[in-house]
């Protein structure tokens, strides 16, 4: 069509810019056609040249969905990660088809799937109770540090050693830099309590966390508090003993603790504090090993007070 208005008098730069077509392609097309003996049918279409393809666009569906969300172990492969040598091996089950890991690569990109580390999840999670937190017990817990004008934290643990190297350095290319660490293994324990208006409170320790311990941060955290808190902290066994429950007895209700799912670290907002320090903040600085116990309260800045509202609104909860 776009020849023929050419050829009825109508400029080309015109006519091939009503398609949306590269300038020169109508002089191309035009060119084409004014051969003898051949005219408009030099501009068929012509059937593509190449290996045709293996899959059907139906097949090419079920490869996705097959990957996408899957796990190779549900058809029967060895390895718990999705490899081009694996699809291929699936291919070959499902269809009887049999391609090389360059063309399964190129099968993987036109169905939009990229190589991806994944999110570690245990197989001991419990959905039903992950729910039940988000859609009713962190609200009741809301409504009830609401009523008793307190607040609500989140309590978490982690550690830190001398001899981890975050990050990466710059260094010429071929040789690997060296960075000097101390001989000995050093070891620092942290234990954090974070809440969405920013408040935040830490402290420092040394060795693994039991009761007596745990009740010995919790005094700390609670000293010149004038407001309720209600403490949510994981399964850990030091945090479920007699001694700890004790303590929180003794209170009188300033303290309450709560208990997070099992195997679900992505509700506990004070994860991101551990994450920032480890991969982004001032893990990457120097640091001169703590002795004893150290900690205090503070508070959170903007970004991190706005980073705890993301976290919440991705955990489908109200803060």
């Amino acid at each position: 069509m776009a020849v023929e208005r050419a050829r009825g008098g109508e400029r080309p730069s015109s006519v091939v810019a009503s398609y949306g077509f590269n300038r020169t392609t109508i002089y191309r097309w035009l060119n084409a056609a004014a051969k003898p003996g051949v005219g408009l049918r030099a501009l068929r279409a012509r059937p593509a040249t190449g290996r045709p393809r293996s899959l059907t666009p139906q097949q090419e569906q079920q490869v996705f969905r097959s990957i996408n969300g899957g796990d190779p172990r549900q058809y029967g492969l060895d390895f718990g990660l999705w490899t081009r040598s694996l699809v291929a091996d699936l291919i070959e089950r499902k269809f009887g088809i049999r391609l090389g890991v360059t063309a399964v690569g190129e099968l993987l990109a036109k169905l939009g799937l990229t190589p991806q580390k994944p999110l570690q999840r245990a197989y001991q999670r419990d959905p039903a109770a992950i729910e039940a937190w988000q859609r009713e017990r962190y609200p009741a817990i809301a409504r009830q540090a609401k009523a008793s004008g307190g607040e609500v934290y989140f309590w978490d643990e982690s550690g830190f050693r001398a001899d981890a190297v975050h990050g990466t350095t710059w260094g010429k290319k071929g040789e690997t830099p060296v960075v000097e660490r101390p001989g000995q293994r050093q070891s620092i324990s942290a234990a954090s309590a974070v809440n969405a208006r920013g408040g935040f409170w830490y402290c420092t320790y040394q060795g693994g966390l039991n009761a007596e311990l745990f009740v010995s941060l919790l005094r700390r955290m609670m000293r010149r508090r004038t407001k309720p808190v209600h403490l949510v902290v994981d399964g850990l066994p030091a945090h479920k003993t007699t001694l700890v429950k004790t303590y929180v007895a003794s209170t009188n209700g300033m303290l309450t603790l709560h208990f997070l799912p099992g195997y679900a670290p992505e509700l506990n907002p004070d994860e991101l504090v551990w994450g920032h320090m480890k991969r982004t903040g001032v893990a990457r600085a120097d640091r001169v090993p703590f002795r004893g116990v150290r900690g205090g309260a503070q508070s959170l800045s903007p970004a991190g007070v706005a980073g705890v509202r993301q976290w919440a609104e991705a955990a489908s909860l109200t803060i």
